[in-house]
């Protein structure tokens, strides 16, 4: 709330100023009272109360994006774990298989198993001729075609 009402002030041009709480209670005086306010401008004037950093404007948005952005890169990975996770539910090992799963190999042969039909040497080699798959996988056609032999269920294909 604090940081909202600094925002709003900062907007006005008024040199606003948050000071530490605990600072404010090491100086010597009456704090709690009805004089409260006219207490820590005597303080301010007097030079007794220091800042808190505050960063401009700028930095607290370039802050707030990259914490965003690392919150979507958290996501990303439970995301890939899940679908991880199912794959292997339904026995279908990936991951030994091809390096990375969110590839252009990867999402062709996810596409491939949900669409419901049977991955073999016929369909291996439909996908490498048209591009879909790289020659460059981890593991050989016959280790794929072995993988790619499991049971996914209509449910799994629509997640």
């Amino acid at each position: 709330m604090e940081a909202c009402f600094f925002n709003i002030l900062e907007g006005y041009d008024l040199n606003p100023m948050v000071v530490n709480a605990q600072h404010m209670k090491q100086v010597p005086g009456r704090k709690t009272d009805v004089k409260d306010a006219e207490w820590i401008s005597d303080l301010l004037m007097n030079g007794l109360l220091k800042p808190s950093f505050i960063p401009n404007r700028r930095q607290r948005e370039l802050r707030e994006l990259c914490r965003y952005r690392k919150s979507l890169i958290v996501d990303l990975g439970a995301e890939k774990n899940r679908l991880q996770k199912m794959l292997e539910g339904a026995n279908i090992k990936l991951s030994g298989t091809i390096s990375d799963i969110n590839g252009k190999s990867g999402k062709a042969l996810l596409d491939y198993i949900c669409s419901g039909e049977i991955f073999d040497d016929e369909a291996y080699e439909r996908l490498l001729a048209e591009k879909l798959i790289s020659k460059r996988l981890k593991a050989p056609k016959k280790q794929l075609i072995k993988d790619m032999q499991g049971c996914i269920s209509p449910i799994q294909a629509q997640e």
